[in-house]
C-alpha cells in the first residue's frame, strides 16, 4: 500500500536528489538573472525583461502545481483535491502570464508563496517533508524575485 496516507505516515523519509537540489537552484538563475536585468536595462527594453521574467515564473507556478498530479498518480486512491489543487496554479499562471508584466509578476510571486503554504499542508501527509526546506527556499527567492521585477516593470 505505498503511497497512502497510513504507508507515508510510516515510512522512511525520502532522501533528497543531488540531480533534483542542482536543478532546482539553476532553475532560479532565469529569476535571478530576469529581475537583475529589469532594473538594469535601458527603458525601451524593460517590458520585454519583465514578460520574459513573469512567463517563466508563469511556468514555473504551473510546474508546482502539476506535482499534485504526479502525487495522485503514485496513489491507488488519490484525493480529488490533489488533481483539482494541481490544476488551479496552471491556470492562474496562464493569467499571469497574458496580464502586463508588472502586475502578471505580483499574482506569479503570489501564487509561489500560496503554493508553498498548501504544499506544506500536503507533502507530509504523502511522505514528502523532506522537500519542504528546499520547496521554501526556491520558492521565497523566486518570489522576491517576482516582486521585484514588478516593482522594476
Amino acid at each position: 500500500m505505498r503511497g497512502t496516507m497510513s504507508a507515508a505516515s510510516t515510512a522512511l523519509p525520502t532522501p533528497l536528489s543531488p540531480v533534483a537540489l542542482r536543478m532546482g537552484h539553476l532553475g532560479l538563475l532565469p529569476f535571478v538573472v530576469g529581475a537583475a536585468l529589469v532594473w538594469l536595462v535601458h527603458a525601451p527594453l524593460r517590458p520585454p525583461v519583465a514578460q520574459g521574467l513573469a512567463v517563466y515564473a508563469a511556468l514555473v507556478v504551473a510546474l508546482l502545481g502539476g506535482v499534485h498530479w504526479g502525487i495522485g498518480f503514485a496513489e491507488p486512491s488519490p484525493p480529488v483535491s490533489l488533481f483539482t489543487w494541481g490544476s488551479v496554479p496552471g491556470l492562474l499562471a496562464w493569467l499571469a502570464a497574458m496580464m502586463p508584466p508588472e502586475s502578471g509578476l505580483v499574482l506569479a510571486g503570489v501564487l509561489l508563496v500560496a503554493g508553498y503554504l498548501v504544499d506544506r499542508r500536503v507533502y507530509p501527509r504523502h511522505g514528502l517533508s523532506a522537500w519542504l526546506t528546499l520547496r521554501f527556499r526556491l520558492s521565497a527567492v523566486a518570489a522576491l524575485c517576482c516582486f521585484l521585477g514588478a516593482a522594476g516593470a
